[in-house]
């Protein structure tokens, strides 16, 4: 089967690094298969087991596995220990490794004997160690910053494989079409999660206007059409607001939703990314949205448009990343400054809940709940009162996408 809208020559996500131990586990699996056919043995083998190492000792492991179950391991003399780096598929490169080299994080698949209902003695454990498992995030957070878009679906035309996206980077809105090619890897958020690992491989015409959608891959020259190579897109919920109510006991904030005139409660978990925009870089980007170059801006007498001829870079000194300064709005401006509104605000620091209190303005992406849940906030940003002064709704929530570039893989890391 393709992963890939391909017929051949697809190329696997990097983020899912669950794939290379589940091709590893189809190894183990069929050659488990193939002992079971031989009825001498068939009552003793246990059926492969993935997951992440809890705790472990000289002769014995605990393992959480995928599904949620905790497995208590017993290590046999004559036991492999085995180990593969991130993103591999087989057991090619695989290098020996002493038994004291597992710890506590590492991914690992265990091949052995049934002992009980929940036990089993190891004869192969196949781990991806929890260090190697960071430096590939690492790398790969970085690869989507860098070569990354993100923003609202418009339209999707699944003949000409091209989906429009409203985004908003430094120098205001701007539409860009998004070319899906064969080959293009095309996920889905399931609903109501937002874990990278969830999402499942989905057809171009599952995304839908409304949708959030990042994309990694190779912008025109213009800037105005975007190549991916991935896309990952999902249905959530946008809230822009003030907040009423905080309860940090409860992990949980009340917004009373602008467009609603309804308040939403939304839980806060360790994977909600919250910051607050310096009441400079929220002034820019208000001008911004309101299609004012600089200089009209300060004509204008717009609050923090600067005097003609400065630009709109702020400052490190004020807290917060630089913005795209003046010029012809094309896309040098914005790659100056670091590319599209999103980059910059996943270069703000992270603010915990303490840090917001009742009346203050905030913008989120939270899951769309569902059967009686409670949304839980994806992205939170405060300090946005001159932006939804500036903007409509719409356009404003444009500039937030709701995936974590801190979370991807995080399964593989044992974190969940």
């Amino acid at each position: 089967m393709c992963l890939v809208r391909c017929q051949s020559g697809g190329k696997p996500s990097v983020y899912v690094l669950t794939l290379a131990l589940a091709v590893t586990l189809g190894v183990f699996a069929g050659q488990t298969q193939a002992r079971r056919q031989d009825p001498g043995t068939a009552a003793q083998k246990a059926a492969p087991a993935l997951g992440s190492i809890q705790a472990v000792t000289d002769k014995t492991l605990t393992l959480k596995t995928d599904a949620g179950a905790e497995l208590a391991v017993q290590f046999s003399p004559a036991m492999r220990v085995l180990r593969v780096e991130p993103g591999s598929k087989t057991l090619k490169d695989a290098v020996a490794i002493p038994l004291t080299e597992l710890s506590v994080g590492d991914r690992v698949l265990v091949r052995g004997e049934a002992t009980g209902p929940n036990a089993m003695t190891a004869t192969t454990i196949v781990a991806m160690k929890k260090e190697d498992i960071a430096k590939k995030q690492a790398r790969e957070r970085e690869e989507w910053q860098r070569r990354g878009i993100g923003g609202l679906v418009k339209s999707v035309d699944s003949a000409k494989e091209t989906i429009v996206i409203s985004t908003t980077n430094a120098t205001g809105p701007k539409d860009v079409t998004i070319n899906a090619p064969v080959g293009t890897i095309l996920r889905r958020y399931a609903p109501g999660s937002v874990n990278f690992d969830e999402a499942k491989i989905a057809p171009l015409a599952e995304v839908q206007p409304g949708d959030q959608l990042r994309a990694r891959g190779s912008r025109s020259a213009d800037g105005a059409e975007f190549t991916a190579d991935e896309i990952v897109s999902g249905t959530f919920h946008n809230i822009s607001g003030t907040i009423s109510a905080i309860d940090a006991a409860k992990s949980t904030l009340t917004v009373s939703d602008l467009a609603t005139k309804k308040n939403v409660e939304l839980t806060v978990t360790a994977d909600s990314q919250m910051r607050k925009l310096p009441a400079p870089v929220a002034q820019r980007i208000a001008i911004r949205l309101k299609g004012l170059s600089p200089d009209a801006a300060a004509q204008n007498g717009a609050p923090g448009s600067g005097t003609p001829g400065q630009g709109t870079a702020t400052p490190a000194a004020q807290g917060g990343p630089a913005v795209a300064g003046g010029g012809s709005g094309g896309p040098a401006g914005g790659q100056r400054a670091g590319g599209d509104m999103q980059q910059m605000l996943s270069r703000l620091p992270s603010s915990p809940l303490g840090d917001f209190q009742k009346g203050d303005a905030v913008m989120i992406v939270a899951t769309s709940g569902g059967n009686a849940s409670r949304p839980t906030v994806i992205t939170l940003l405060g300090g946005v009162e001159p932006i939804l002064q500036s903007a409509p709704q719409g356009q404003a929530s444009s500039i937030l996408t709701p995936w974590s570039l801190n979370s991807g893989g995080a399964a593989e890391a044992g974190t969940q």
